[in-house]
């Protein structure tokens, strides 16, 4: 059965249709209405809303995965409304028109990119204040964000790829307070044929770099696959994850780890890894800009919905030519 939900008072959502059904559902949709003279309520429900990840649509119409320990957080909110003198609302949808599952997850997804976005640019800003010198603030700073980190992961329901390069950064911030970590000895080549090799989804610059330059100078035949932990696939070799050996080191990123460890050492590639490290840890070591419109590329190829492999696909064909161009000359 099919019902446009209609309410009055403050309550101005006649565009929602949503699909009511017996059998378990998607979403739990939360509608809560307060006295105009409750000011004070009505910050603090907007809060614990914020608080749990909820998503907004419209005034006052709110969507949350449908988990028992989400609906006993709604169920808690609306007793907070009615004590407040206001009315609230709690029902198990299933679609909501206009609006795809796909669709309804990259809202709740672009919510948490814009969190996780904001945390980043702090650490970003803490990595660069204390790279020379590491202040004796550093551990507590932060103890600070990673509370924040852990309580952002909370409400990401549908893991957001933006929390790993956030975990990325943490490491590099861990090690401000660390001795110079020794390079790895140098790896033969021929060691790493026709192997698997497991990175995150979504892959960005130096993800997309990287599977490049192992497909080009190590590994010819090299397959990819996509998971956020490295148990998921236990026979690949990971790389640009947090705790493996081919990801950010110190300073460098993923693409720089490789370039040390196979010493790969064509002036044209060091010049493509100074542009993605440029790019990736956004710290101008290198003072070059020239991956950042292929970055947004990559970004872009995300957002219209290409897979995973697609993004690679068209990334090889970018550095390809990137490549070329640094190889040969302007």
């Amino acid at each position: 059965m099919r019902h446009s939900l209609n309410c009055d008072n403050e309550i101005d959502i006649t565009w929602l249709v949503i699909e009511m059904t017996t059998e378990k559902t998607d979403w739990l949709l939360f509608l809560y209405s307060l006295p105009t003279r409750r000011s004070s309520a009505r910050v603090g429900i907007w809060r614990q809303l914020k608080k749990c990840g909820a998503l907004a649509f419209k005034t006052s119409a709110y969507l949350l995965p449908n988990r028992p320990d989400l609906l006993e957080r709604f169920q808690w909110l609306a007793q907070q409304v009615r004590d407040a003198g206001g009315e609230a609302t709690l029902a198990s949808v299933s679609d909501v028109e206009g609006l795809s599952r796909e669709e309804i997850m990259r809202q709740f997804g672009d919510a948490r990119a814009e969190d996780y976005s904001a945390l980043a640019e702090e650490l970003r800003d803490l990595i660069a204040a204390h790279r020379k010198k590491p202040g004796d603030d550093v551990p507590e700073e932060l103890e600070k964000l990673r509370r924040r980190f852990q309580e952002l992961r909370k409400i990401d329901f549908f893991d957001s790829p933006k929390a790993h390069d956030v975990e990325m950064l943490f490491q590099r911030a861990s090690g401000l307070n660390a001795p110079p970590a020794k390079a790895g000895k140098v790896l033969d080549a021929k060691q790493y044929q026709r192997r698997v090799w497991l990175t995150r989804p979504r892959p960005e610059i130096d993800r997309v770099g990287s599977a490049w330059l192992i497909r080009k100078f190590i590994d010819p035949r090299a397959k990819f696959v996509f998971a956020t932990e490295p148990s998921a696939h236990p026979e690949a070799i990971p790389y640009d994850m947090t705790g493996v050996e081919f990801t950010h080191h110190g300073d460098a990123c993923t693409f720089e780890t490789l370039l040390k460890r196979f010493a790969i050492r064509f002036p044209a590639v060091q010049r493509i890894g100074e542009m993605i490290h440029d790019t990736d840890l956004e710290d101008g070591k290198f003072q070059r800009s020239e991956c950042v419109g292929l970055d947004l590329l990559f970004k872009g190829w995300a957002r219209l919905n290409h897979s995973d492999a697609e993004i690679l696909e068209k990334g090889f064909a970018c550095f390809d030519a990137l490549y070329e161009v640094l190889r040969k000359g302007n």
